[in-house]
């Protein structure tokens, strides 16, 4: 029914942390009139308190036991790739697949005891106003990190575990987490023994 694998990756490139702070993440959802008090803000962001007070940049989640990413942002790495992947692999609705078959663990996924520092960067976007650019900041862990956790694949035709290769292998080119397309989380992969 299910076949589970432990697999370690290694950063090619920093890896920049995505959730925003408690402020921002606040005001943003007091802005759509979902927070109430503190009690509804927790469920809203469950890893709330999770987060460095008051930073002004995106962050990685932390607790007692060190610097984390969440399970379900390495299922988005997948689905990204599947979706991606689909064509090459001729695998019709690969994502889908992968969100229904695919399962990683644990929860918390360790990284590191601290980050390595901020990376700050221009974004530049197009508005009704013509281009603007501002400075964005992220935190970051450097290129070299190795981390590992496991992948449960339930039993399918399709979604194979030369598939789930196929999709770790793009980490290679397109990797974990923020500013993707600028390179950022780029990995190798190998299975753990």
């Amino acid at each position: 029914m299910e076949d589970t694998r432990k697999v370690r990756l290694k950063l090619l490139t920093p890896l920049l942390g995505s959730l925003p702070d408690k402020k921002i993440f606040t005001k943003m959802m007091e802005k759509k009139g979902e927070i109430i008090d503190q009690e509804d803000l927790e469920e809203h962001y469950d890893e709330l308190s999770m987060l460095p007070e008051e930073t002004k940049y995106t962050v990685f989640p932390r607790d007692v036991d060190g610097v984390y990413i969440m399970d379900y942002q390495v299922k988005g790495f997948f689905k990204n790739a599947g979706n991606v992947l689909k064509d090459i692999l001729k695998i019709k609705a690969l994502r889908k697949k992968v969100d229904n078959y695919l399962f990683i663990t644990p929860r918390f996924i360790y990284l590191t005891e601290k980050v390595s520092g901020i990376l700050e960067r221009p974004l530049r976007a197009q508005t009704p106003k013509g281009e603007r650019i501002t400075v964005v900041a992220s935190e970051y862990i450097a290129e070299g990190l190795e981390f590992e956790f496991e992948i449960t694949l339930l039993n399918h035709k399709e979604l194979t575990w030369k598939v789930v290769e196929k999709l770790l292998d793009y980490g290679k080119y397109k990797g974990l987490l923020q500013w993707r397309n600028g390179g950022y989380g780029r990995f190798k992969w190998q299975w753990v023994k």
